[in-house]
C-alpha cells in the first residue's frame, strides 16, 4: 500500500498531465494554480483526529487562501473561519460560514468593523486596551458575540522574524510581561464579565512547537488566574491560534497535528481536561501541501555561465519566495510540454519569473532536468498564501486557480478563480478616472 506521501506525488503528476490535456495550462494559459480537494479533506481529517478528545472549533485562517470556493469547501467540512479584515469577513459570509463559527482578529479594527461583527454575532478578539474601550460602547445585553483579548506572551521569536508574533516588541496583542500589563489585563477582565476568551498566536513558519507551546502555556496560566480572581470560570475558551510549521523540503508532513497536540498535552495538560473550549486558527498547515502552481517555460538562455529558464511564475504569485528565498524555498519539478515528468540528467539552472527586476527568481542554481522552451515547471506546496499575496508589479494578471480530484480513471477539475483579464487590470488601474488630472 502506498504511503500518503507517494499518493500525493502521484496525484500531482496525474493532475499536471490532465491540466495540459484540458488546456488549463499551455501557450494560452502560461501559469495557473491548483488545489487538491481530496488532499484538503484528508488534512482536515488529520486535524480533527489529533484534537478529537477535546471540545474544539477549528477556524481556518482566511488570509492563507481567501478564495470563496475553498472557504466553502472548508465550511462544508465543519470548520470555522478566522478573518482579519472586512473583506475577509465578507468572503467568509459569502462562503456560508455561520456567524458563530467566525472570529475576527486584526490589529487595526475600525469602529465600523467592530460594530458589524457584533451585529452579526461574530466573535472578536480585541488586540489592545483601547479597542476594549471601543467595545465598551458597543456591547449590549443582547450581544451574542464571544469576546476576548489577544495576549502577547512575549516568549520570543522563531527563525523568521517576520512570521514571529510573540517577540518582546511584536505589534500584536497586549504584552503580558511589560511592567503593569498583567495587572491591567486582570483588571480589564474583572471589569468586563462579558470577556470570556483569551487569544494567543506565537507565530507560524520558523517557530518550533516548543516555542508555540510556551506561549499557550503562559496564556493558560493567565486564564487560570482570571478565573481564580473572579471566583468562577469567567474565561471559558482559549483561542490557541495556528502557526504549525510546514515542511517545504519534501512531501512528508512534519510536524503533524498529532505531534503538536502531544507537545501541548505534555506542557499544558489542563488545556485538555474539558474546562476550556479550544479554538484553533490553522491556515498554512491545512492548505500548503494541497496546492501547486504550473508555469510554462517561455525562454531558456545561457548568461555568464548560468542557465536561466524564464517562466511565468515569479514575484507576482510567489512573492515571499522571491523576496525571502532563504525563508521560503520552494520545490521545483520539471515536466515536458505534454505534462510528463522529466527524468533527464540534472543540470544546475536558475528558474526566473516574468517580472522586470533582476531578483525575480523562484530558484537559483537548482539541479533539475534540463528545461527547454515549452516545458512546464511545477512549484510545490503553494496551496497557502501563494494565491492570496499577489504582487501587481508590471500589471501582471492574478492567475487562475482550479480545484481538482484525481480519481483512478480521470482527474476532474472545477473553477475556483478565473484569471484576471487585461480589461480588469486596466479598470483596476483607475481607468474610470482617466481624465481626472487634466488641467481644467
Amino acid at each position: 500500500m502506498k504511503s500518503d506521501t507517494h499518493m500525493r506525488a502521484d496525484r500531482v503528476a496525474q493532475a499536471v498531465r490532465a491540466a495540459v490535456e484540458a488546456d488549463l495550462v499551455g501557450p494560452e494559459a502560461p501559469v495557473a494554480g491548483f488545489i487538491d480537494v481530496d488532499g484538503v479533506r484528508s488534512t482536515v481529517r488529520d486535524l480533527r483526529t489529533a484534537f478529537e478528545a477535546s471540545p474544539v472549533l477549528h477556524a481556518f485562517a482566511a488570509k492563507a487562501c481567501p478564495l470563496v470556493p475553498v472557504l466553502r469547501l472548508l465550511a462544508d467540512e465543519g470548520l470555522g473561519c478566522e478573518v482579519a479584515s472586512a473583506g475577509e469577513l465578507a468572503q467568509a459570509v459569502a462562503a456560508g460560514f455561520p456567524a458563530e463559527r467566525i472570529v475576527l482578529d486584526a490589529p487595526a479594527k475600525t469602529q465600523a468593523e467592530l460594530w458589524e461583527a457584533l451585529e452579526r454575532g461574530v466573535a472578536v478578539n480585541a488586540d489592545n486596551l483601547d479597542e476594549l474601550k471601543r467595545l465598551d460602547a458597543l456591547v449590549t445585553p443582547d450581544t451574542v458575540s464571544v469576546l476576548g483579548v489577544r495576549v502577547n506572551p512575549q516568549v520570543g521569536a522563531g527563525t523568521i522574524d517576520a512570521m514571529s508574533t510573540a517577540s518582546p516588541s511584536s505589534k500584536f496583542g497586549i504584552p503580558l510581561n511589560d511592567p503593569g500589563c498583567r495587572d491591567e489585563l486582570l483588571a480589564a477582565y474583572a471589569a468586563r464579565p462579558w470577556l470570556t476568551r483569551l487569544h494567543v498566536h506565537v507565530g507560524s513558519q520558523g517557530c518550533p512547537l516548543e516555542l508555540i507551546a510556551d506561549g499557550i502555556h503562559a496564556v493558560y496560566q493567565l486564564a487560570e488566574e482570571i478565573n481564580a480572581n473572579a471566583g468562577r470560570q469567567q474565561v471559558t475558551s482559549i483561542d490557541i491560534g495556528g502557526g504549525l510549521p510546514v515542511n517545504f523540503a519534501d512531501d512528508t508532513v512534519r510536524p503533524t497535528f498529532a505531534d503538536y497536540v502531544a507537545v501541548l498535552r505534555d506542557l499544558v495538560p489542563g488545556l485538555f481536561d474539558g474546562r476550556y473550549t479550544l479554538l484553533t486558527e490553522f491556515g498554512r498547515s491545512l492548505l500548503a501541501k494541497n496546492g501547486f502552481i504550473i508555469a510554462r517555460v517561455e525562454y531558456v538562455k545561457d548568461v555568464g555561465g548560468r542557465r536561466i529558464a524564464v517562466t511565468h511564475a515569479g514575484a507576482q504569485t510567489a512573492t515571499r519566495t522571491v523576496f525571502m528565498p532563504q525563508a521560503w524555498p520552494l520545490r521545483v519539478e520539471a515536466f515536458d510540454a505534454e505534462g510528463r515528468r522529466k527524468f533527464d540528467r540534472p543540470l544546475s539552472q536558475d528558474v526566473a519569473g516574468p517580472c522586470c527586476f533582476a531578483g525575480d527568481m523562484v530558484a537559483s542554481g537548482r539541479e533539475l532536468p534540463e528545461l527547454a522552451e515549452g516545458d512546464l515547471v511545477v512549484l510545490r506546496d503553494t496551496g497557502a498564501y501563494y494565491f492570496s499575496t499577489p504582487f501587481s508589479y508590471n500589471s501582471l494578471p492574478r492567475l487562475a486557480v482550479h480545484g481538482f480530484r484525481a480519481a483512478a480513471a480521470e482527474t476532474v477539475f472545477a473553477p475556483i478563480r478565473s484569471s484576471q483579464t487585461v480589461a480588469e487590470i486596466v479598470a483596476e488601474s483607475g481607468a474610470e478616472h482617466r481624465d481626472a488630472l487634466r488641467a481644467g
